[in-house]
């Protein structure tokens, strides 16, 4: 690896999701090879020439790529100045192996809201990021993806009602430690994003959005109630007082040490 190539990678703590990783190469050519899950590639800048199985295709610049496991490909920075690039790897939970005759054919998604969707993903898969979030945003993005393979809309959910009442339950009894999605729809006999669609249309926001909201909520009544800043991230699930801060800020329009301030 030259001195202007660039690697970091990391597994998050998302059942399904594999690696992420970010990547800048110049020199850097991969050989023909497989993965066992599939590659979500999101090209920024530059270009990347590979082959899939037996075609030859390009990747530009703010383009979206989806590889399916078990088939060759390789590649190579189209331009000189090299490429960046930002990749993420999940599984067959996400992604069903019935797509990849179609990633095959056809492995550019040309969406742009798709592109946008997978861009918000990743930066929801960033360390120290909302557990919850990042399947929410894995779930509706890779129903997007396949859509966009077979070229047909999401399929309509049924018994909305039911599993998100369920779900909220759920939820509503585990704030601290809320189930994943996969936990939740294992549960439920649902895939995971009937479970984000469903509990979005029957109460307004998806479930990472609900779990932070009602975790303010609960913040703003302990601080009403005398319990130090401290230890009201702690006691609300939040990773720490900076991460309550920045949510607590976002709803409420106010940062808690200010509320705790004014608290009569």
């Amino acid at each position: 690896m030259g001195p202007a190539e660039h690697v970091e990678a990391w597994r998050p703590a998302v059942v399904g999701v594999g690696e992420v990783l970010v990547a800048h190469f110049t020199e850097h050519t991969y050989p023909a090879h497989t993965h066992d899950q599939w590659t979500i590639l999101l090209v920024d800048t530059g270009g990347v020439d590979y082959a899939l199985g037996r075609d030859d295709h390009h990747a530009g610049p703010r383009s979206l790529t989806v590889l399916p496991p078990h088939v060759p490909h390789d590649g190579r920075a189209a331009r000189a100045e090299g490429f960046d690039k930002r990749v993420v790897y999940v599984d067959d939970r996400w992604l069903a192996d019935d797509l990849v005759p179609h990633a095959v054919r056809d492995p550019l998604v040309v969406d742009e809201a798709v592109r946008g969707d997978v861009g918000r993903l990743h930066a929801a898969l960033g360390r120290g990021g909302d557990e919850l979030e990042a399947e929410s945003r894995t779930a509706l993005v890779t129903e997007s993806i396949a859509a966009a393979l077979r070229r047909a809309e999401p399929v309509q959910e049924r018994h909305a009602p039911r599993v998100a009442r369920v779900a909220r339950e759920r939820l509503d009894a585990h704030l601290l430690e809320p189930p994943s999605l996969v936990t939740l729809a294992d549960d439920l006999g649902v895939h995971p994003t009937h479970v984000v669609r469903a509990f979005t249309r029957e109460h307004g926001l998806p479930p990472h959005r609900y779990v932070t909201g009602r975790r303010v909520d609960r913040a703003r009544r302990l601080l009403l109630e005398g319990m130090p800043l401290a230890d009201v991230a702690a006691a609300t699930g939040f990773y720490d007082q900076a991460h309550l801060t920045r949510h607590f800020r976002r709803v409420l329009g106010v940062t808690p040490g200010v509320f705790a301030r004014h608290v009569a």
